[in-house]
């Protein structure tokens, strides 16, 4: 083999090697940091990990929430309109965040299904949902109307 031809070949293996270690550990990176959202039906009926880091989103139930007299800790249930899912977050909500308004919990699910929240997001005006609760309630709604008539897709 001409002495060119084989430094071309080295460079090119050595290229295709770097761009494969590269791929993996983005890879890697991606599945220890992802951020999964999940609804409440699909956490309640254990579709969603336990002790991995995922987020839910509904409407926040009226009457659900219950906060602590010394302490930021406070506790509330979400819905998509077919199941509840109890969140507990030890801190400061949103000012938005409301009874029958919608809400986005960061955390993790426990051995009770219950979401050990880290961050709770609400949402910033009367008018807006976040798309990711809209579609999950749409869906869980269409699911619900469904098995109400008996068929679903």
């Amino acid at each position: 083999m001409h002495p060119l031809r084989k430094q071309r070949l080295q460079l090119v293996i050595l290229l295709v090697a770097a761009a494969a270690l590269v791929v993996g550990l983005v890879v890697y990176m991606l599945r220890e940091n992802g951020n999964f959202f999940y609804t409440p039906a699909q956490i309640v009926s254990g579709e969603a990990p336990k002790s991995t880091f995922l987020r839910a989103g509904g409407m926040v139930v009226d009457g659900s929430v219950v906060r602590s007299d010394d302490s930021l800790w406070v506790q509330f249930k979400i819905t998509d309109g077919v199941e509840m899912l109890t969140i507990e977050h030890t801190g400061i909500l949103p000012d938005l965040f409301a009874e029958g308004e919608a809400a986005i919990a960061s955390g993790k699910v426990d051995e009770n299904v219950v979401l050990q929240a880290t961050q709770i997001l609400a949402k910033h005006d009367e008018k807006y949902t976040p798309p990711e609760v809209a579609d999950a309630m749409n869906e869980a709604y269409k699911q619900k109307e469904a098995a109400k008539s008996g068929s679903y897709k």
